[in-house]
């Protein structure tokens, strides 16, 4: 088993090399220029009104005056010593920034996920054994329906029902903290904290519901079909015995892999969670970071992004062989 996750996660590094090269290469050509976006900011001059003298000083300044290249491998170095640089917006160390916001993601991307399996495979199972049924059948369309509705617009939705845009006044709208936080006690704080995650948790986790529970089912079904199945029946199990001992259990080997599919989306769709629930996470950190063209954030972002990603990939596998015992770590690797 060690061997098998020291040999992945080395080939994390050609992996995450050729991400972070693509993604410097992606913002260097992006329109726009960080110079420019500081002396505005700075100094209130338009671009049209930046001189020469002022641009040239203020990319030295920044490291921009050097070739593509040279700078890429400058920042390739810095960050094996997690070294991201500072912000060109505050010039404040990036790794700093990174550390106040990363937390707040991974929770709301945890609590996401650990949702939809918890909802999703119950659906999936009660699909399959209820195959064909009304109910059934309404409840798969409703979960499609709610799979077509584009996240952005649930938030506002739930905004106006829900957050005292309109009908309701019962969940807050922005931040992740009520004023006078620091003075709750730690259990009125941590309730405090998760109830201002309760929009934001339902937007990211609404969505993936229909897909995962639709994995579920058919999987189930395809097991069901299995002879092993048959010949526990014809032995005179019960049918709730023969559900949840042997069949539940080898279906869920396909659904564990999705994780590995479901992460990425959900850290890419927290960008707009974050954005629209004022939530100071890491996808709005870097949501601000494109439109201020920070590139250090954006590459820091970036790489972290794309290294959790490959560790729930990791994770993915390793559950794998842990839900089917005829898969070894030996043989895998």
């Amino acid at each position: 088993m060690k061997d098998y996750i020291l040999k992945r996660l080395l080939l994390m590094i050609p992996t995450l090399f050729g991400i972070t090269l693509i993604t410097f290469l992606v913002i260097q050509l992006a329109p726009g220029s960080p110079v420019e976006s500081r002396m505005s900011i700075d100094q209130g001059i338009k671009s049209d009104q930046v001189t020469k003298e002022i641009v040239e000083q203020t990319k030295k300044l920044y490291g921009l005056d050097k070739p593509v290249h040279q700078r890429y491998f400058i920042w390739l170095r810095q960050i094996v010593t997690l070294d991201f640089g500072n912000s060109y917006k505050d010039h404040r160390p990036v790794i700093d920034k990174i550390a106040e916001r990363l937390p707040i993601t991974l929770i709301l991307n945890a609590l996401s996920i650990l949702l939809v399996y918890l909802i999703a495979i119950p659906i999936g199972a009660w699909s399959a054994v209820r195959q064909w049924s009304f109910l059934e059948r309404a409840t798969t369309f409703v979960l499609f329906l709610l799979y077509s509705i584009p996240s952005f617009w649930m938030a506002v939705v739930l905004i106006y029902f829900f957050g005292g845009g309109g009908a309701l006044d019962i969940f807050p709208i922005y931040g992740v903290h009520s004023r006078g936080y620091e003075y709750l006690p730690f259990f009125e704080r941590t309730l405090d904290f998760l109830w201002h995650l309760v929009l934001p948790v339902f937007c990211l986790t609404y969505a993936s519901l229909a897909s995962l529970s639709r994995y579920q089912k058919g999987s189930l079904l395809e097991v069901l079909r299995e002879d092993y199945i048959r010949t526990a029946r014809a032995k005179g199990l019960a049918p709730n015995r023969v559900l949840f001992k042997h069949a539940l259990r080898n279906s869920l080997i396909p659904i564990v892999t999705i994780i590995a599919s479901i992460l990425p989306a959900m850290i890419g769709g927290s960008v707009i969670i974050e954005t629209i629930f004022s939530i100071p996470g890491i996808g709005r950190l870097g949501f601000e970071s494109v439109l201020s063209r920070d590139y250090p954030v954006i590459m820091a972002v970036a790489t972290i992004s794309a290294f959790l990603t490959l560790i729930g990939i990791l994770i993915s596998d390793l559950t794998y062989a842990v839900v089917d015992p005829r898969i070894g770590f030996e043989r895998k690797s």
